[in-house]
């Protein structure tokens, strides 16, 4: 059945008391007024600034009563003529034992007509007892259609406002504009369409990234997520070719280029596991540039409340908030930090566990989920277990091959030719460090040539190798039981 067909199927049924959240008044509005076409009722609307009009006649009728809530109520009650009254933002006059009392003795038609009462408002909260008589209509989101049309409206009002100027649009853009604008109320889509409109006349490809900044902004007002802005590329990352081929036959599904290949579902995730330092957060940003889409991070830690059931609710918004975003990657860094099994905080980790695994096998929007794990023994075994994530990879300390190209991306990024530099002996002074090691070993060789007043060269970056102790030494024991745990029972990310 269509939004119209439900709506109206309450109201023939005189249903007494509906609640609407909305932030688009104008449309329920517009909306009970098209009903009106298919099962027939006086319409009124009340306000605290405007008080009680009817509004189902060509011009609306002034008011015809005081504003206060009392008085409205009052007069509801003694219509003789059954009809639909839209109390917009009613709900905080309900703090009131009288208005409760009022608004009950209507719904339950106690003397007075089999009216229906409809509050409408951002956000309605019902005490317990009204709770219970009313039914909660969800106004449906706009489908491509409409969003076509409001894109349409804006570009007209554009040009008016612009001597007629019409607006610059590429079609394929626009195609992409309104798959993003879906998930949205028209309000906020409105919004978003104006401004990538009037900033500069146009609808074309470089609007994409502010609209994904400014629907990002939107839909995250709790701020459980963060949005990456500086993602990187797959060719500047060293090593792990085996994880960039996988994300890279990987792409077209994801992004629903190859619909209808037969027996591939689109892909959901990965784990990284691996030892600190060895480029885990970097793969992440490069799979999202790598897909083509938004990089969102969810901070586990943000999610944690002092208040029963709180931080469950905080990462349900969190999800559905990225699932609002879609197409996109969901990066969850550091994952054992918010999942370590244990019986300290009350159960929530096993219940923030529960609700996780679900997400992970109902989802349906193109979610691309990349966590990340430094404490592998940490991890709950619900979650490493198969179908979870469609690949575990390790990434492991650099090989000689990797530490090289590591050495060439480092030097080059501060303007230093890697060709001047014996990169193969360096590469094998520097066997056991991590990625993050290397490049702060090229930092510490430009500080002490910045102190000599002299160019870095390899006996300078050399010296500073031979001064740093890396992980794998100082944390032997911990990084070599990793590197022996991953070994067969993970893909390495490299080979």
């Amino acid at each position: 059945m269509s939004e119209l067909q439900d709506l109206s199927a309450l109201i023939r049924a005189n249903t007494p008391l509906i609640v609407i959240e909305t932030q688009d008044e104008g449309r329920v509005v517009e909306l009970f007024r098209q009903t009106l076409m298919h099962v027939w009722r006086a319409l009124h609307r009340w306000s605290i600034t405007e008080g009680l009009r009817r509004i189902d006649m060509d011009k609306e009728d002034d008011a015809i009563g005081p504003p206060d809530a009392s008085s409205a109520l009052q007069m509801i009650r003694q219509a003789e003529q059954r009809g639909i009254y839209l109390l917009l933002d009613f709900h905080p006059y309900l703090g009131y034992a009288s208005h409760q009392r009022a608004l009950r003795d209507l719904v339950q038609r106690r003397h007075c007509e089999a009216h229906v009462l409809v509050l409408v408002g951002a956000k309605v909260e019902l005490p317990a007892e009204l709770e219970a008589l009313a039914t909660r209509f969800n106004p449906r989101l706009p489908d491509l259609n409409a969003l076509l049309k409001m894109l349409r409206e804006e570009a007209a009002t554009y040009a008016r406002e612009n001597g007629g100027k019409r607006v610059e649009v590429d079609n394929e853009a626009v195609q992409l504009i309104l798959r993003n604008l879906r998930g949205l109320s028209m309000v906020d889509a409105r919004r978003i369409a104006r401004q990538l409109i009037f900033a500069d006349g146009a609808l074309s490809q470089d609007d994409l990234p502010q609209l994904a900044r400014l629907k990002f902004e939107l839909l995250n007002r709790a701020g459980h997520l963060h949005y990456e802005y500086d993602t990187t590329r797959f060719a500047d990352v060293a090593g792990a070719n085996r994880l960039k081929r996988w994300v890279n036959q990987r792409r077209s599904i994801f992004l629903g280029g190859s619909a209808g290949t037969a027996g591939l579902d689109p892909p959901k995730g990965m784990l990284l596991l691996g030892v600190q330092g060895c480029g885990k957060s970097m793969l992440a940003k490069a799979t999202a540039a790598g897909f083509g889409v938004p990089l969102l991070r969810l901070d586990f830690g943000s999610l944690y409340d002092k208040y029963h059931g709180e931080t469950e609710k905080n990462l349900r918004q969190a999800l559905a908030s990225a699932e609002q975003l879609a197409p996109c990657v969901l990066w969850i860094d550091e994952i054992e930090k918010g999942l370590a099994s244990g019986g300290e905080d009350g159960g929530v980790s096993r219940r923030v566990l529960g609700f996780l695994l679900t997400w992970l096998a109902e989802r349906k929007e193109p979610v691309f989920i990349v966590a990340t794990a430094n404490q592998v023994h940490e991890l709950p075994a619900e979650l490493l277990r198969k179908g979870r994530f469609d690949e575990i990879f390790f990434v492991d300390l650099p090989d000689a091959n990797t530490r090289v190209e590591l050495l060439r991306l480092h030097l080059g990024r501060r303007q230093l030719n890697a060709d001047d530099f014996a990169l193969p002996a360096l590469a094998a002074a520097s066997d056991g460090f991590s990625g993050a090691e290397i490049e702060q070993a090229v930092v510490s060789g430009l500080y002490a040539a910045h102190a000599e007043e002299r160019v870095l060269d390899t006996d300078l970056l050399m010296q500073e190798i031979r001064n740093s102790r890396p992980l794998s030494v100082l944390m032997a024991e911990q990084v070599t039981a990793l590197r022996e745990w991953a070994r067969g029972r993970t893909v390495s990310a490299d080979g």
